[in-house]
């Protein structure tokens, strides 16, 4: 049964995750922003999405450009979760995930280091 919490709860423990990014990493994000959504409506499973450019693959050429988006989908992580401490947990881990992307570290290294 997942679990029922309102977007404001939900969005709190996203606020909550992003400041367990240590401050040496929070300081080095650039450009980048990081949104609640219900739902990827193409990719409805999806817990997290990252999409811009990352930081490793910047040049002299990036600039005045939108922010990079990361964002975090609520009714997927809720639908995953027996718990409010599975949210909160399972919100960190996807945001670290996300946050990871925006660093340039790929899918293979996150599962690697436990934050697949």
């Amino acid at each position: 049964m997942p679990v029922e919490m309102s977007r404001q709860r939900f969005e709190e423990l996203v606020g909550d995750a992003i400041d367990l990014i240590p401050p040496e990493f929070a300081a080095a994000m650039d450009n980048v922003v990081i949104l609640v959504e219900d739902r990827d409506p193409e990719q409805p499973n999806l817990l997290g999405l990252y999409h811009g450019v990352a930081l490793t693959e910047r040049t002299s050429q990036y600039g005045g450009v939108l922010p990079d988006r990361i964002t975090i989908y609520r009714e997927p992580i809720l639908g995953i979760c027996d718990t409010e401490d599975d949210v909160v947990e399972e919100v960190a881990i996807t945001v670290v995930h996300e946050v990871a992307h925006h660093f340039g570290i790929d899918d293979a290294r996150l599962h690697e280091l436990g934050w697949g």
